[in-house]
């Protein structure tokens, strides 16, 4: 009998360190992935702080040696980095009245290092500065960053911008120096961006945190997931005006404030404001965009209520009258999660600046400037908040294996997010063997106006077929794929995932000035032998084309309705896809290719 208790002493002791071992992974696990979102949400302040010229907050983000590379200019240490910042952007600043200092950076591909300690990202950047008193820029070009994990969270150790394309707005922009651009280089390979997060080498540290603490931390994530997607379906519904959908989304008790506008309360309210916009529904010519871009997300403690701040650009237009305006905004929107749904309780919009696109912003556009900024969110620390009561750390194996899947599942939108836009880098390149190197084995992709292909290694010659092989390495013109504002359904299990992107499309040349192109990606991501890889990438082109900087989005001609649909390219004779878009039927069949009537508004020059 002795015995027996004393076997069944050490079963017990083993299971028990079984069981903290575990709990010690999945601390480390959930540690993983706070840090993507942490590194994100730091990246993402930039480009909030710079609207308002926060010099010094900015420089806060970086650790204490960091490096600014910007083009040509270095500046080390936090005081240098404020300075130059603060010099480089002179009145174009964001804090004199009728200025405008917007910039916007997004589409991360990022990777932590194997020890969690540091990590790379590459980023996408447009700037739009004014001085109000008529100076004007615009810039574009690629984030390559480092990041380190220091003792009060993830700091930018080494911020390195390419310039690519820059000008002022009456113009418009174009090469830098009229050159060709080089590839600019990548931290990453198509294996590589799909694992966001490699597997952790070494035993984990023993945690201090309990098994609530980390409960307590995944919800928040998932919960950060689910109220990202609601504000980016709510934006998507606003293009296409939309308003009972929109709706749908708000709580009972919602209000809308328009700062220095005014204020909407209750569903009736809010749908009024709505309609300041224009009535339910597009019509042909209008074009009613809102892209959100580096939206940052604070789930409350306790996973009730949540912020989301961030940019708006509106990009406004009515072919019929020949008019357009840009309007640059800061959201700062409340959540409360009701019955398990999260809904939006609260939309306050501040209208930084609205401009007349044929005249642009350079004498402070057509409203008095603002002078409110909205409250920041406090997301640049890390995100565990370890609990300091005493808490159980016992937890069973069904329950752990339940939490590790709703870890995976945020771990799920990151790793869906990266390979989103890895696909937009490399076709930005045209690097076919690598664009096609991001797909899962029996992955498809369509090409505009021809059909789907399948298997990589059929989507890497079709691009080749396409676009040919005897390319220079600098390139005289370049048409870039950002592919923000996502809206990712993961499955329960975290292995599958659809997405749901706004392709914004910035052109740049040597010879004529850049413009916009808008369309809309449907995409589908699994995992495939460890990696997050492309499933299906379907896009839906266009929904408005700017084919001139200086006539813009509402330069519109509708198309002559006896003429004939548009042949395929001629290289699909070489090399037909497997699934033609014709063959597709109703769901593509008023796109170009489609098997309908292609009847757009033809814009001019296209």
């Amino acid at each position: 009998m002795k015995l027996f208790f004393t076997l069944l002493t050490i079963l017990s002791a083993t299971a028990a360190v079984r069981v903290a071992t575990t709990l010690n992974n999945l601390a480390r696990d959930v540690s993983r992935v706070e840090s993507i979102r942490e590194i994100k949400d730091v990246q993402r302040s930039f480009a909030q702080f710079a609207q308002f010229g926060r010099w010094n907050d900015i420089a806060s983000l970086f650790s204490s040696n960091g490096t600014l590379l910007w083009g040509n200019s270095t500046a080390r240490g936090l005081t240098s980095i404020e300075n130059w910042l603060s010099e480089e952007a002179g009145n174009m600043d964001g804090i004199q009245l009728g200025s405008l200092n917007t910039i916007v950076i997004e589409n991360p591909v990022i990777n932590l290092a194997v020890d969690g300690q540091t990590a790379k990202g590459r980023w996408n950047g447009l700037r739009f500065s004014g001085d109000g008193a008529g100076k004007t820029k615009i810039q574009g070009g690629i984030y390559e960053n480092e990041y380190i994990r220091t003792g009060t969270g993830w700091r930018i150790s080494f911020l390195h911008y390419y310039a690519m394309y820059e000008g002022p707005y009456v113009g418009g922009w174009r090469n830098v120096d009229g050159k060709g651009i080089p590839v600019i280089p990548y931290h990453f390979t198509p294996e590589e961006s799909g694992i966001v997060i490699p597997p952790a080498v070494g035993e984990a540290p023993k945690t201090n945190a309990s098994v609530k603490d980390l409960q307590r931390r995944i919800a928040s994530m998932n919960d950060e997931d689910e109220v990202r997607n609601l504000m980016h379906a709510h934006g998507y519904y606003v293009d296409r005006r939309m308003w009972s959908d929109a709706i749908d989304l708000h709580a009972v008790n919602t209000t809308v404030t328009l700062v220095g506008v005014g204020n909407y309360t209750g569903l009736e309210g809010a749908r009024k404001a709505l309609e300041r916009m224009g009535p339910q529904g597009l019509t042909d010519g209008i074009v009613n965009d809102h892209p959100i871009f580096d939206m940052v997300v604070d789930v409350a403690p306790g996973g009730s209520t949540a912020t989301a701040r961030g940019i708006e650009i509106a990009m406004i237009g009515d072919a019929n009258k020949r008019i357009a305006t840009w309007e640059f905004n800061v959201f700062r929107n409340q959540f409360v999660k009701d019955g398990g749904v999260w809904m939006i309780k609260d939309i306050e919009t501040t209208p930084l600046m609205v401009a007349n696109y044929y005249k642009g912003w350079g004498e402070g556009g057509l409203r008095s400037p603002n002078t409110y900024v909205p409250p920041f969110l406090p997301v640049t620390g890390f995100r565990s908040g370890v609990s300091k009561r005493a808490e159980t750390r016992i937890i069973s194996r069904e329950d752990l294996a339940d939490l590790t899947r709703r870890l995976q599942r945020s771990a799920a939108y990151d790793g869906a997010e990266n390979q989103s836009h890895a696909y937009g880098y490399f076709l930005d390149d045209i690097d076919c063997a690598r664009m096609g190197a991001l797909f899962a084995k029996q992955g498809h992709k369509a090409s505009p106006f021809a059909g789907f292909f399948i298997t990589p290694e059929r989507i890497d010659k079709a691009c080749v077929t396409s676009y040919g092989t005897n390319r220079s390495k600098l390139r005289t013109s370049i048409s870039f794929h950002w592919r923000l504002q996502p809206v990712v359904l993961i499955s329960e299990d975290g292995r599958s995932a659809t997405l749901r992107a706004r392709l914004l499309q910035p052109s740049t040349s040597t010879t004529k000035a850049g413009a916009f192109n808008n369309a809309i990606y449907h995409d589908q991501m699994v995992l495939e032998d460890g990696k997050w890889r492309l499933w299906s990438v379907t896009i839906d082109e266009f929904y408005w084309t700017s084919s001139t900087w200086e006539g813009g989005w509402a330069d519109a001609r509708p198309r002559n309705s006896s003429a004939p649909n548009p042949e395929p390219a001629g290289w699909t004779k070489k090399f037909p896809p497997d699934v033609w878009v014709a063959d597709v039927g109703e769901r593509e069949s008023t796109f170009r290719g489609g098997s309908g009537k292609y009847q757009p508004c033809q814009w001019e020059g296209t």
